[in-house]
């Protein structure tokens, strides 16, 4: 479809949705769509500095359009912060698996402390990302390049890729 459509969207933090309706007026009858965000990643385009994705755990996808860089940062940052909050609450209600012990590993209790410590200096690695992303991100907003659409790529697309290393190690350990 060329072009773009104004459409109303309602961020639920007390369900972990996100809920869809044609227009303002009808935010009170029930929505057309609505995507729990457990799960889910949402990435800024690099098409243009306006546009992101919600790519939610079940496989539904939706493009947006903010009406500009610093709305499209403001709509990711909310979004993240549900998504995050849901994704965290179902993962502390069911701990990761124990790693599965493959055939040639299986008798060797070495090769299996191994693997354990690879995945702890992993998780090691990723808090140092994460406390410098938490430093990049303060930087960029007490800046004055804080609208730069670049820099707000920049910010996103750092704190994108720790989330998903994240959300990679959690499965690798499973």
């Amino acid at each position: 479809m060329k072009g773009w459509q104004y459409r109303w969207f309602i961020l639920s933090p007390e369900t972990g949705e996100l809920h869809y309706f044609l227009s303002e007026s009808e935010k009170t009858q029930k929505p057309r769509c609505s995507i729990y965000l457990a799960g889910a990643v949402i990435a800024p385009s690099d098409e243009d500095s306006n546009t992101f994705t919600v790519n939610s755990a079940t496989g539904d996808m939706i493009k947006l359009r903010a009406t500009d860089a610093r709305a499209r940062q403001e709509w990711v940052d909310k979004l993240r912060a549900v998504t995050e909050m849901y994704t965290r609450a179902i993962a502390s209600s069911h701990p990761p698996l124990p790693p599965r012990e493959h055939s040639s590993n299986a008798r060797n209790p070495v090769a299996k402390l191994e693997v354990l410590d690879a995945f702890a200096n992993c998780r090691e690695q990723l808090a140092k990302v994460e406390k410098h992303n938490t430093a990049l991100s303060h930087s960029i907003e007490t800046s004055s390049l804080n609208l730069d659409p670049e820099v707000l790529v920049l910010k996103a697309t750092a704190h994108t890729t720790v989330f998903t290393l994240n959300q990679c190690l959690n499965i690798l350990y499973q």
